[in-house]
C-alpha cells in the first residue's frame, strides 16, 4: 500500500480531542484513507469513493443528521 497517497488527514470537528479516534483522509484518486488517531503509522484502510459515500450515507441516515 503507498500510503504517501494521502496527505492531508482530518479528525471529526465532533472530536473531544480523546483518543478513540479516527482520521479520514481522501487521495487524488478519489480512494478514501481511514486510519486510528493513536497509532498513525500502524496501517491504513483504503475504501473505494463509492463504498465511502454508500457507508457515510448508512451513518447519516441512521444518525438522522
Amino acid at each position: 500500500m503507498d500510503d504517501s497517497k494521502f496527505t492531508r488527514w482530518y479528525k471529526s470537528t465532533r472530536s473531544s480531542g480523546g483518543d478513540n479516534c479516527v482520521e479520514v483522509a481522501i487521495a487524488a484518486d478519489g480512494t478514501v484513507g481511514v486510519r486510528d488517531s493513536k497509532d498513525p503509522t500502524g496501517g491504513i484502510l483504503e475504501f473505494g469513493s463509492a463504498a465511502w459515500a454508500g457507508f457515510v450515507a448508512e451513518i447519516v441516515g441512521e444518525s438522522g443528521s
